[in-house]
């Protein structure tokens, strides 16, 4: 799959997890459009409900998130209610593309894709999903030999006068000891403010995490925009810098279609 891939479709109506929850005045920017920042946390709020409602959390309780995917089809603005739902779209036995699809009251819709990683709670390495956990994962896919391939490839630049320091706070830390993959959004958010174009239609968003970023340590952004890339969109690509390791990648454009 590639940046402008199309997300798998729900293979059959009333399948997947469900649920629903009013638009936050904290998830909203100053013109009341849900953010990049709290639709990630959405995503882990889904998440942690469908893992809890279900044997997962006996089986297969911990998760780490390697690639996120957010299509703003249209947007959702507060106050809304939006209603979500979660199901998978591909599997390997250590990991899973589950995909999840906001709707609003007011007719605000957004397609996502995680690419979410089983981990074993005493290494943090990568195990393998239950024999339980992969029969139900696999109801709603047939693909069920996923591989890890990077959508986000283009090279690190060089250090600028431009690069913004993002300090990492107390509270930006999971219990993996990482700083939460919903945090890097709000730098996302940070940039997106000199760039309102890029959010005023249809866009994709897409992170991968390449290495954790644990507490104390530096993140330096580094960013670059392009009026118009090789198919004439505008594209913003962030990088997130530690120490002079790559640790996450970012890019946001127009969506195709």
């Amino acid at each position: 799959m590639s940046f402008d891939q199309p997300l798998a479709p729900l293979p059959q109506e009333g399948l997947g997890f469900a649920s629903a929850w009013p638009v936050r005045a904290g998830d909203v920017d100053p013109y009341s459009r849900l953010r990049l920042d709290a639709v990630a946390r959405y995503l882990q709020d889904i998440a942690w409900e469908d893992l809890q409602s279900s044997f997962f959390h006996r089986t297969d309780p911990s998760w780490i998130v390697r690639r996120t995917v957010i299509d703003v089809v249209r947007p959702i603005l507060w106050p809304d209610r939006v209603r979500l739902l979660r199901w998978c779209s591909a599997l390997s036995t250590r990991w899973t593309n589950m995909r999840v699809r906001i709707t609003s009251d007011a007719g605000g819709l957004i397609e996502t894709e995680g690419f979410w990683i089983n981990i074993n709670e005493s290494t943090n390495m990568p195990t393998r999903i239950s024999d339980e956990g992969l029969a139900h994962l696999g109801r709603t896919t047939d693909e069920h030999r996923l591989r890890w391939r990077p959508w986000l490839t283009d090279a690190t630049p060089p250090e600028s006068d431009t690069d913004l320091p993002f300090p990492v706070r107390t509270t930006d830390i999971d219990q993996f000891n990482h700083v939460n993959n919903a945090v890097y959004w709000q730098a996302v958010e940070h940039f997106l403010v000199d760039f309102p174009k890029l959010v005023a239609g249809p866009h994709r968003a897409v992170i991968e995490y390449m290495a954790p970023v644990l507490s104390r340590e530096h993140i330096n952004v580094r960013s670059r925009y392009e009026p118009g890339d090789r198919t004439g969109n505008p594209v913003l690509r962030l990088w997130f810098v530690v120490g002079g390791t790559t640790t996450t990648a970012v890019r946001i454009g127009p969506l195709a279609g």
